[in-house]
């Protein structure tokens, strides 16, 4: 059976979902992990259960368009000064890290009295 364009869709938000659900097995001070296309829109997103969302739905919004746009942009410059590994966010309550994969980014929130960062960093690009 051939698998039509929806199923092909289903199967990789699927495959995403999956990814962001083992981000958050790697530390109990993920927060979010969730996977966003170019434009900041939402693919998929899982938050670690019983915690309460730091982010209003609009912040989330105009957050995830800031991201996709600095993404964007960072991408005509990779000819002259390399491939983005990661970009990293520090914040007083939360530290954000971004990975780009395949024209999608990879959003991940890590409260901010996580020590070992570098260590995390490393397992989530294992994950992705």
């Amino acid at each position: 059976m051939v698998k039509t364009s929806s199923d092909k869709w289903k199967s990789t938000v699927l495959k995403y979902k999956k990814q962001c659900q083992s981000i958050l097995q790697i530390s109990q001070n993920i927060r979010y992990a969730g996977v966003i296309n170019n434009y900041g829109r939402t693919l998929t997103g899982v938050i670690k259960p019983n915690l309460k969302p730091i982010l209003k739905s609009e912040e989330v919004k105009h957050e995830f368009f800031i991201i996709s746009t600095l993404l964007t942009l960072r991408k005509d410059n990779t000819n002259s000064i390399g491939k983005l590994d990661h970009v990293l966010l520090k914040h007083s309550k939360v530290n954000i890290v971004v990975f780009l994969k395949n024209n999608v980014a990879f959003y991940v929130s890590i409260n901010s009295k996580e020590k070992s960062l570098d260590k995390i960093i490393s397992s989530i690009k294992k994950t992705i």
